[in-house]
């Protein structure tokens, strides 16, 4: 059941990744519910760290996207698949440092830690989760298809 009162978050100043009436802060849209009002959302001013990994993720979105092509074109043309695994690798690396450097913005005030440091009333949501155990089924998946697509 879908209620717009609860929020999965990236981060929560409350005990729980689910929670009526959160602040939520995410890469592009900042929310708040306050006292069953309703949700007020604006675009936050990122800190360099922030811009850096949105622009990261952004590059690995494409480069996976270019990959899929290049897989498709490869049933008809088979030099595409070393592009192709060139390409993944490169995604895999922009995620990678995405999930390295987005952790070091930690330290603006609607967060209030310090770099790697969430506070202690701070939880990490489903989101920042689900984006880590992405990286990790990205690597992977890479080693798998290069264990599969390589020659010999």
């Amino acid at each position: 059941i879908y209620s717009p009162y609860v929020i999965p978050v990236c981060f929560t100043t409350c005990s729980c990744a689910l929670h009526i009436g959160a602040l939520t802060v995410g890469l592009v849209k900042q929310c708040q519910i306050i006292h069953g009002r309703n949700r007020v959302c604006v675009s936050p001013s990122l800190p360099p760290e922030w811009i850096t990994t949105l622009f990261f993720i952004i590059l690995g979105i494409i480069s996976l996207s270019i990959t899929c092509g290049l897989l498709v074109i490869s049933q008809w043309w088979r030099e595409a698949t070393k592009y192709a695994r060139w390409i993944a690798f490169m995604g895999m690396v922009l995620f990678c440092m995405a999930a390295l450097i987005f952790p070091v913005g930690f330290y603006i005030n609607q967060v209030g830690g310090q770099p790697y440091k969430l506070p202690n009333n701070t939880v990490v949501g489903s989101s920042y989760v689900l984006f880590v155990l992405s990286i990790f089924f990205t690597i992977v998946g890479l080693l798998f298809a290069g264990k599969v697509c390589l020659p010999g």
